[in-house]
């Protein structure tokens, strides 16, 4: 009898199939807490000592934030900054901006807003990308949104934007009222931010 081929034999797939699941299953476990640990939201001391994590701490809105280039990255990366007054204040603690947050977390949900728009590279391309809205210009104190709201801060022009889209028109397709309330506004832009 002419002796088996090892690529034909049962045994072999079936070893193989098993190592092979018991491999991908440690990786799978060994990732998931990798992971956990990488996308772990800091805190306050961690905003102020300059602790730089992928998900900063709640109280972030209390600081400027920017994009600028890493010449490691080879392109732009979100940089914390000094201090900055958002909706008049930059003294938000910790329980009040993770409130805050989560309310616009919510509100993003509640109101369906990828349906329409883009947020960190999930949802529809019917609407502008939300990703980098906080930085985006037309909000600024040139900007033709803050001229057009009648507000002096960035955060109240898009908090009035918000509750009453249909009052400033931006492109031929507009954003409908979606009956958010001056407090939802409030969260959103924090939620942006």
């Amino acid at each position: 009898m002419a002796k088996k081929s090892v690529w034909s034999d049962n045994r072999f797939w079936q070893r193989t199939a098993a190592w092979i699941t018991g491999f991908a299953s440690v990786l799978l476990i060994w990732l998931t807490f990798d992971t956990n640990a990488q996308i772990a939201m800091g805190n306050d001391s961690d905003l102020k000592n300059g602790v730089t994590k992928r998900v900063p701490g709640p109280t972030v809105i209390n600081y400027k934030i920017t994009y600028e280039m890493d010449k490691k990255r080879q392109h732009e990366v979100p940089v914390i900054g000094e201090k900055e007054k958002f909706f008049g204040r930059d003294d938000y603690s910790e329980e009040e901006a993770t409130e805050l947050l989560h309310l616009g977390k919510l509100g993003s949900q509640s109101k369906n807003c990828m349906n329409c728009h883009t947020l960190l590279g999930n949802g529809a391309y019917y609407a502008p990308d939300l990703t980098k809205a906080w930085l985006d210009p037309a909000w600024g104190p040139t900007g033709s949104m803050q001229a057009m709201t009648g507000k002096s801060t960035k955060e109240e022009a898009m908090a009035e934007f918000l509750q009453n889209p249909s009052q400033y028109p931006t492109h031929a397709r507009m954003m409908p009222n979606l009956g958010i309330t001056a407090e939802e506004a409030k969260g959103l832009v924090a939620f942006l931010k």
